[in-house]
């Protein structure tokens, strides 16, 4: 209450940066374990989508997992604020901290403790991905995909970090912009370009693998990220003149390019929009099945929000359009949501793919009606 208006905008905003990517991981994990409810209800095999083991952790121990997340996420921001507005500001600036080693020893403990061989799956998938040494699965470019909705959370985590590093935490050390945590950093483009550039890595070795075509095509969309993110960025390192009459045309050229090629390639490659809904028709029919199954609003929403928020999200991937945190905040969240929904029907997808495929094997396996009857020894003439 002492502080003037942009004082304590400035002293939110850092609260927020801290906090925020912790508040949107808690409602991606929610999400994602509405999505394995679901697919527990259908006949969706997601376990044998991604090779589970069988002790995978069901949609109950997920939320869990996100119930703790979200208790202790607003109770470490709630005690940063206290301290601070009452003057103890180390104690404040050591609330993030402790907060974020706590996590980091959670993640990383080798103890069996919190799940962990879920833990331990989940590295060893990140660890594919950062490095595609090996043959692409299905769960390494999932999860890849999964990151690329999170490049904004990537970047904040990035800027706490670099503030929790150079202990500028409760400090007005960070607030010149040119600084090395400032939010004209080069980090920020490079943060949020990297699960582009390890998806656009992926497709080169799907395509090293199996030579098809549409690698290199999926490649192309993943690099038009690219300009998009180091276009905006340019706007703090050239003059205004270049900005407003160069860059920023080119930059809202590769927006919309970007925009539209992710938008036609998740409609035409990565769904099946004949069987958009049967993912809904539920072993026990429900008040969800007959809302959603075989519903023609449940395809116009799918398209339409689809597009939609494929267009919004380049609000996201540029920096100098990210002063307004609580916008940039809902937009993350909106993109979190959208691949949400994304989620249930690339799982589906592939779970019908998997088995068109085993229903062919086994067809071809099975002998010919003639085949039985000459392999027949009870037959008489």
């Amino acid at each position: 209450m002492r502080m003037s208006a942009d004082l304590r905008d400035l002293f939110l905003y850092e609260a927020f940066l801290y906090y925020n990517p912790l508040l949107l991981v808690a409602f991606m994990i929610w999400l994602w374990g509405v999505n394995l409810w679901v697919f527990a209800q259908s006949s969706v095999n997601y376990a044998k989508v991604f090779d589970l083991a069988q002790t995978h952790l069901s949609h109950r121990e997920i939320w869990r997992c996100a119930t703790w997340l979200t208790l202790i996420v607003p109770t470490s921001m709630t005690a940063y604020l206290y301290l601070y507005s009452h003057g103890e500001v180390s104690l404040a600036a050591f609330q993030p901290v402790l907060l974020y080693a706590i996590l980091l020893m959670i993640l990383f403990s080798p103890f069996d403790i919190f799940y962990i061989s879920s833990r331990f799956y989940f590295l060893r998938t990140v660890c594919r991905i950062i490095l595609p040494l090996q043959a692409i699965t299905f769960p390494d470019f999932f999860l890849a995909d999964i990151f690329t909705s999170m490049s904004k959370v990537f970047s904040d985590l990035e800027r706490s970090v670099c503030r929790m590093v150079n202990r500028q935490v409760a400090t007005i050390a960070w607030f010149e912009a040119d600084s090395i945590c400032g939010s004209h950093s080069i980090a920020i483009p490079l943060v949020l370009v990297f699960p582009y550039l390890c998806r656009f890595f992926q497709c080169l070795r799907q395509y090293k693998d199996t030579k098809e075509k549409t690698c290199l095509l999926n490649t192309l969309k993943y690099s038009t990220a690219v300009p998009v993110i180091f276009l905006s960025a340019l706007k703090y390192h050239v003059f205004p003149e270049q900005w407003i009459n160069f860059y920023r045309p080119l930059w809202l050229i590769s927006s919309v390019i970007n925009s539209l090629y992710s938008f036609y390639w998740d409609i035409k490659r990565d769904w099946d929009l004949s069987i958009l809904t049967r993912i809904f028709m539920f072993k026990n029919p429900s008040i969800w099945t007959n809302l959603l199954y075989g519903q023609n609003w449940v395809f116009y929403w799918v398209l339409g929000s689809n597009l939609v928020l494929r267009c919004t999200w380049t609000y996201k991937l540029s920096a100098h359009l990210r002063h307004n945190y609580l916008t940039v905040f809902t937009i993350a969240a909106l993109e979190i949501l959208r691949r949400w929904q994304w989620v249930f029907f690339r799982v589906e997808n592939e779970w019908n793919k998997m088995t068109a495929k085993q229903n062919l094997e086994m067809s071809s396996n099975m002998p010919s009606e003639g085949d039985r009857l000459l392999d027949s020894s009870d037959h008489t003439v």
